[in-house]
């Protein structure tokens, strides 16, 4: 039996396809495409920019060798996912995009693919395809999209946060989605502290966590209002101020029998989970022959935040 969501992800595709920012990759197009989805693995993967078009097939099997396993093809082409052209103002072809052809997590799109070419960024484009991915999700009643990020291509990781897109796991790699069940949301610094703020059409912005540490531990702390806050605010904020804190080189561990217990957040939750799979992703990354950049954890002398409760031992 077809599902009700799987009609909704036609509709949505076709929406995309008629779109003033996508174009739907033609038939015999579809080897041009994975030439550009090669180009995203290499600079992602391995730091090193490539010219899709016109790289040559000796070339295109040297480049997914030394990516190895993340260098293959996408098997089935269209069975499982639709692949799209990002355009730029001018309607030339500028980057690619992917949009599954079945629903992830609660029934979201799921994007891939997502790429732009070096001298075409910084115009909005790869924004404005995401834009249209989420116009086209709500519009078919679909709860926005979901996409997947490497920890080891922090570039990327910092884009999709600068979009607010929130951290819904880290099962396989970094889960992250964009809901309207999901207000927007901000994380800025405050005496040493980051605080994960979320828009309140009443109130602003209305604080929710706060992260610190005490010498190379973390400290977590709860408002009232967290404890209040709905579902899906309480199940991602934690999650999403981790990755803030990671990519900052702080602290996510809050003392050893936390992480003693950090197998237990694996696929999402505290932030202890996310420093387990962090190890993971990168030993998996070396062992693939693979740069890691990541950031360093230099502690800090302990500080205190009135009015917060501590969410967990220090």
């Amino acid at each position: 039996m077809v599902r009700s969501w799987d009609a909704a992800v036609e509709r949505a595709q076709d929406r995309l396809a008629a779109g003033p920012r996508l174009r739907a990759v033609a038939v015999g197009d579809e080897q041009r495409f994975a030439l550009w989805d090669l180009a995203s693995l290499a600079e992602g993967g391995l730091g090193e920019r490539v010219a899709p078009d016109g790289l040559a097939p000796e070339a295109e099997r040297r480049w997914r060798e030394r990516l190895g396993e993340s260098g293959r093809e996408w098997p089935g082409g269209e069975l499982y996912r639709r692949r799209y052209w990002v355009l730029d103002e001018g309607g030339a072809v500028a980057g690619t995009v992917a949009v599954d052809n079945w629903t992830r997590g609660p029934g979201q799109l799921a994007v891939s693919s997502l790429y732009v070419i070096p001298e075409a960024r910084g115009r909005g484009l790869a924004a404005g395809a995401l834009e249209e991915v989420y116009a086209a999700a709500v519009a078919e009643g679909l709860p926005g999209f979901r996409l997947e990020a490497h920890w080891t291509w922090p570039h990327s990781v910092r884009y999709y946060l600068r979009r607010g897109l929130w951290v819904v796991g880290w099962k396989r790699s970094l889960a992250l989605a964009r809901m309207p069940q999901l207000p927007r949301y901000q994380v800025r610094e405050e005496d040493g502290w980051l605080h994960l703020l979320v828009a309140d059409r009443a109130r602003g912005w209305v604080p929710m966590l706060a992260a610190g540490r005490e010498g190379r531990w973390l400290r977590l702390g709860e408002t009232p209002d967290y404890r209040a806050a709905d579902g899906w605010v309480r199940e991602y904020a934690r999650s999403t101020l981790a990755l803030h804190l990671a990519l900052e080189g702080r602290p996510l561990v809050r003392g050893p029998q936390w992480w003693a217990e950090a197998w237990r957040w694996s696929d999402a939750g505290e932030p202890e989970g996310l420093a387990y799979k962090i190890e993971q992703f990168e030993q998996s990354a070396r062992a693939a022959g693979r740069p890691v950049v990541g950031p360093q954890y230099p502690p800090t002398a302990p500080v205190a935040v009135p009015g917060l409760a501590d969410s967990g031992d220090g």
